[in-house]
C-alpha cells in the first residue's frame, strides 16, 4: 500500500496572504479520500490548519488517515508553518483518537448550553448593568493585551497571539460599546463593581441563532464568592431576552475552575480544539 496526496487544484491565496489547498488521498494512484490544509487566518501565515480529512468508508481502518495527516503536516512545514491546529467535534471519537495518536493536545474547547424558557434569578444583592463609557475605555485598554497573553501562556508565539486578539476585537466590536448585538455589562454586588461580562446575542451555532460569551471575569479581590456563576446566569438573561435559546462559549483546557463552573451550569462540550508543534 502506497498512500500519497495529489493536489486537486492550485494553491488558493487570499488578499490577506492566507493559503488553502485541497488534495486527494490516493492509494496506489486511486483516490480514497480527501484532505484540506491552510494557513490560519486567526493567527497568521506562520500557523497551519488541518481543515478537513476524510477517508472513504471502504478504505478506513488501514492507516491511510494517519499517513494522509502526516503528509498534510509536511505540506504545512513547506509553507513555513511552525504549528498546526485542528477542530474535532465532541461526538467524533475517531477524529479525537487520530489526533491523539499524532501528538495533538487539547488547547481549548467550545461548550454549548440549551437554555430553558427562563433564567434563574440572580442572588440577593447582585445587580448587573451596562458598562459606562468610562468603564468600557478602561476595559478595552487592557482587554487586547490580556487576551493575547492567554494564548501566549499556552504556547502561541507572541506575534500570532497579538494578531488574533486585535483581529477578534476589531471584528466583533467595530463600533465599540455601541456595536449592535454586543452587550457589555458590569456586575455590582452591594454597591461594588465585582466583575464584567461581554456577550453576543447575534451568533450562529450549528446554523441556529445563539448567544456567545466572549469574556467573563471577576476582579481578583472578589473571587471565590460565586460572582462568576452570577455573571453566567446574567448572560442567560441577556440571551433569552434577545430571543436565542442557546448559549455558547470558548474555554481553555487548562482553566479547570472555569470548566467545572460551566459543567455545573449545564454546558456540554461541542468541540475540542487541538494543536501541535511542527
Amino acid at each position: 500500500m502506497t498512500t500519497t496526496l495529489r493536489p486537486t487544484g492550485p494553491i488558493q491565496q487570499g488578499a490577506d496572504g492566507v493559503k488553502t489547498r485541497t488534495y486527494d488521498v490516493c492509494d496506489n494512484g486511486r483516490a480514497v479520500g480527501s484532505v484540506e490544509v491552510g494557513t490560519d487566518a486567526a493567527f497568521g501565515v506562520g500557523a497551519g490548519v488541518l481543515r478537513s480529512l476524510r477517508i472513504d468508508e471502504p478504505d478506513r481502518r488501514r492507516g491511510r488517515g494517519t499517513i494522509a495527516a502526516l503528509a498534510a503536516e509536511e505540506v504545512l512545514r513547506g509553507w513555513g508553518c511552525a504549528q498546526v491546529r485542528l477542530e474535532a467535534p465532541a461526538d467524533n471519537e475517531a477524529a479525537q483518537g487520530l489526533a491523539a495518536a499524532l501528538g495533538y493536545t487539547e488547547r481549548s474547547r467550545n461548550m454549548l448550553k440549551e437554555l430553558g424558557p427562563t433564567a434563574p434569578a440572580l442572588p440577593d444583592g447582585a445587580v448587573a448593568r451596562p458598562m459606562t463609557a468610562e468603564e468600557f475605555e478602561t476595559w478595552r485598554s487592557t482587554s487586547i493585551e490580556e487576551y493575547a497573553k492567554s494564548w501566549i501562556d499556552r504556547g502561541v508565539p507572541a506575534e500570532q497571539a497579538m494578531r488574533k486578539s486585535r483581529a477578534d476585537h476589531e471584528r466583533n466590536l467595530p463600533d465599540g460599546r455601541d456595536t449592535e448585538g454586543m452587550l457589555l455589562h458590569v456586575l455590582v454586588d452591594r454597591g461594588a463593581a465585582v466583575g464584567h461580562l461581554w456577550v453576543s446575542v447575534r451568533e450562529k451555532i450549528e446554523g441556529v441563532g445563539a448567544g456567545f460569551v466572549f469574556d467573563v471575569e471577576v476582579a481578583e479581590e472578589h473571587r471565590g464568592r460565586g460572582h462568576g456563576r452570577t455573571l453566567m446566569l446574567h448572560a442567560e438573561h441577556l440571551v433569552l431576552a434577545a430571543g436565542p435559546r442557546r448559549l455558547g462559549l470558548h474555554v481553555f483546557a487548562s482553566n479547570t475552575p472555569a470548566l467545572r463552573l460551566y459543567e455545573s451550569l449545564g454546558y456540554r462540550t461541542a468541540q475540542y480544539n487541538l494543536a501541535k508543534a511542527l
